[in-house]
């Protein structure tokens, strides 16, 4: 018997965010973080992969900056994504820009 296959979408104004990979680090001086570091406050970047029909500022695809902590995390075949409100990201780093800061990924 196969097993059925269901299509996530989001609802309201929530996000599904895959976050970037976090590993070894570099200051700009050049030294080494380890991945364990603990950073007080620290914002993460991931990439938007589903959004809710209330969602105005944010698509698919778009890399945004978040607090990875107060998130709610779930598995999706494997993989771990976070599923936050539209008001919980801090910004959005996009190829359409509009009122950007002048500052690049």
């Amino acid at each position: 018997m196969s097993e059925a296959k269901f299509e996530i979408q989001m609802l309201g104004d929530r996000v599904m965010v895959r976050p970037d990979k976090e590993g070894e680090r570099r200051s700009t001086g050049g030294i080494v973080i380890p991945a364990t570091a603990e950073m007080a406050n620290r914002l993460v970047w991931g990439e938007v992969c589903g959004v809710g029909h209330h969602v105005r500022s944010v698509k698919v695809g778009d890399k945004v900056l978040f607090k990875d902590e107060d998130q709610f995390e779930v598995e999706v075949q494997g993989a771990i994504y976070l599923v936050m409100r539209e008001r919980d990201l801090h910004a959005v780093a996009s190829e359409r820009p509009e009122y950007g800061t002048g500052l690049y990924l």
